[in-house]
């Protein structure tokens, strides 16, 4: 059975540019009921004793399986955008501020494509830095789609579903994308 990931800062870490209350009702609340379904949906299943990107890969695609993959990817997706996320700033290691120079030209350039994917991403979902094959990638999810149901390593994620951040910016989701992209980037974890 899976447990809830423990935050890695404390509630009140990452205010002013998300607020404990926004932590409070995503962490507490949204993410809390992904992995209590997910529990209640693999008890006496074939998915009960497997690792979580195992379920991922066992269900993507398959509509009889669409409750436990939307909750798994949910569970992988939320546990990913914490570690994403630093309350102090961090820099990419310097392999890492080279593949970004390399991919993407500069590192306001991966920045850039990064606002794009997540301020385009219609309705709710996820923006992404993947290394797709050796490569580095921006991409886009829907929903509980996730990098790895595809085989795709994920390095960073931006949560862009309301919940992440409608208490403290509304409907202002560029607004949003500019603070966590400024302040919140956590690219000691992107770089391991």
């Amino acid at each position: 059975m899976f447990e809830m990931m423990a935050l890695p800062y404390e509630t009140t870490a990452l205010v002013p540019y998300v607020t404990e209350e926004t932590i409070n009702y995503h962490y507490g609340k949204h993410y809390k009921t992904y992995v209590d379904n997910l529990n209640k949906l693999i008890t006496g299943t074939e998915f009960e004793n497997l690792p979580l990107i195992e379920i991922i890969k066992k269900t993507y695609g398959k509509p009889e399986y669409q409750g436990i993959f939307n909750n798994a990817g949910q569970v992988f997706n939320h546990e990913f955008y914490w570690k994403s996320m630093s309350p102090q700033p961090t820099e990419p290691s310097e392999e890492l501020k080279n593949r970004i120079v390399q991919d993407f030209g500069s590192m306001e350039k991966l920045l850039e494509a990064m606002k794009n994917a997540a301020v385009s991403q219609f309705g709710s979902g996820w923006a992404w830095l993947v290394d797709n094959n050796g490569k580095l990638e921006v991409m886009k999810t829907a929903n509980a789609d996730t990098p790895v149901a595809h085989g795709i390593k994920p390095l960073l994620n931006i949560d862009v579903w309301e919940h992440a951040y409608y208490l403290d910016y509304q409907n202002r989701r560029a607004d949003y994308l500019d603070e966590f992209l400024k302040h919140l980037v956590n690219w000691k974890f992107a770089s391991e």
